[in-house]
């Protein structure tokens, strides 16, 4: 354990965390639905960042850890998101924490599924993104200094679940796949970062990965756990 995780406790040798943050999805005071400040105007919409997303608040796209997109009639998808942003406990990761999350990945083209971090139109770091085309592979990314990785790995894959954590080092970022370190950054986060949490299903327009089959109407994936230790 190095000094960038200083609030960690040691017995005997081992690195001791506390389980800061359980999330309940079903939470009003943890979360908030189908609005986010990474979206401009905080929603609904986001068309320059390549999704035919339309985000709704309605509790069957998000609230029960299976987060949902739908077609509508005007192009878009309703689709689901989850923020602490502006959440009665506005629950932040910071630097030192460590995420956890077991997660299904999703089976249909244009699926863009997403757990990352947000405050003051910046602060993200990416703990993965997915998208089906590229089946193998998880997108893996800190844009605060930035670095990033495509990391091709035989458990990814449609309708894999797979144990995911991320800690969120001064110096270095540092991700695990099914309890395996997979990449570091060595570029981290610095010492007073802090960030809410975001976990969602984007729908991909086109540009960089496909767009939904013509006859898809309904995406999904689900997100099982997710835990914050500090």
């Amino acid at each position: 354990m190095t000094s960038s995780t200083p609030s960690a406790r040691r017995t005997k040798g081992a690195c001791v965390r506390d389980t800061v943050f359980v999330a309940d999805f079903a939470s009003e005071s943890q979360w908030v639905a189908g609005r986010s400040w990474a979206y401009p105007d905080g929603g609904p919409t986001n068309p320059g960042d390549d999704k035919l997303d339309h985000l709704t608040a309605d509790p069957a796209y998000s609230r029960t850890g299976t987060f949902r997109a739908t077609r509508r009639t005007d192009g878009l998808w309703d689709t689901g998101l989850l923020t602490t942003e502006d959440s009665a406990e506005g629950f932040m990761v910071r630097t030192g924490d460590r995420l956890e999350a077991r997660v299904t990945l999703p089976v249909g083209l244009g699926a863009w599924p997403a757990i990352w971090t947000w405050r003051d139109g910046g602060n993200e770091v990416d703990a993965f993104e997915y998208h089906p085309d590229n089946p193998d592979l998880l997108e893996l990314t800190n844009h605060v200094r930035p670095a990033g990785s495509y990391v091709h790995d035989d458990a990814v894959r449609p309708g894999a679940t797979v144990d995911l954590a991320v800690t969120f080092g001064r110096r270095d970022v540092v991700w695990q796949l099914n309890g395996h370190e997979v990449f570091a950054d060595g570029r981290g986060v610095g010492a007073h970062w802090h960030a809410y949490l975001i976990v969602n299903l984007s729908v991909c327009a086109g540009r960089y990965h496909p767009p939904p089959e013509p006859t898809a109407h309904e995406l999904s994936y689900e997100v099982e756990s997710l835990i914050v230790r500090r």
